[in-house]
């Protein structure tokens, strides 16, 4: 009586897996495709108030949007190999570097892949495409558009390195939640106080933590007591 139970349970379970792991995706790819698509647009913009002097209508919305999908789509897929967390102990400038090269080398890969679906849809060989890519490819505007790109995949990986740093959701309370003079006072003293209690694990064994009569345990409680004491202004609230 029971057989039917389970196996009627089990399409359940694997679609509650599915769609979980779906809105997971998701939520990893939309913040890079939204970031990027505001970056497009505002690029797009700028060249059409450009082309407007000259007198040429220009409208690139739907192109910003497909570019955006793409960039979303390449972060989410790189994101997920080991290699990318090579520089996560090295200081923030070095893995803020290589994920913008991966990622700048990732989508200048499939926009290439895509020229040349392109280019032998429409007829041509892909022996050919060299002289094509050469000869009658748009190369000032592809290169253009990747060193855009690197500047915006630098501005994304630097804040998102941040926030991994302050922890998740930390930056969205600082520019959205905090006022500006309560931010920057709390951001400091929790900075200060992290690198005292970094440098406080170096400096001593674990076993000196253990005895309560020790300073260095007097002060590890003491510097946790202030990280876990909440903003000046939220206590008066």
């Amino acid at each position: 009586m029971r057989q039917p139970a389970i196996a009627s349970s089990t399409p359940a379970a694997l679609l509650r897996r599915a769609v979980t792991w779906w809105l997971t995706q998701v939520k990893h790819a939309l913040p890079p495709t939204i970031f990027f698509f505001v970056g497009f647009n505002l690029i797009l913009y700028t060249k059409r108030l450009i082309l407007q002097e000259h007198g040429i209508e220009f409208s690139g919305f739907f192109t910003s949007l497909v570019a955006a999908l793409l960039v979303g789509k390449a972060v989410l897929v790189t994101d997920n190999m080991r290699f990318m967390r090579r520089f996560d102990g090295a200081p923030m400038v070095q893995p803020i570097l290589f994920k913008s090269a991966i990622y700048w080398l990732c989508v200048l890969i499939v926009r290439l892949a895509e020229e040349l679906v392109h280019f032998v849809a429409a007829g041509g060989a892909i022996t050919d495409f060299g002289d094509h890519f050469a000869g009658q490819f748009p190369l000032a505007r592809f290169l253009s558009i990747q060193i855009w790109l690197m500047v915006l995949f630098l501005v994304y990986v630097t804040m998102h390195e941040l926030n991994e740093l302050f922890g998740d959701g930390e930056l969205y309370r600082l520019f959205f939640r905090w006022r500006s003079s309560e931010a920057k006072l709390t951001r400091r003293q929790r900075i200060r106080l992290l690198t005292r209690l970094n440098r406080l694990t170096e400096a001593n064994p674990i076993e000196a933590f253990s005895d309560r009569t020790s300073p260095v345990h007097t002060e590890l409680v003491a510097i946790l007591h202030q990280l876990a004491s909440p903003p000046a202004a939220s206590a008066h609230a």
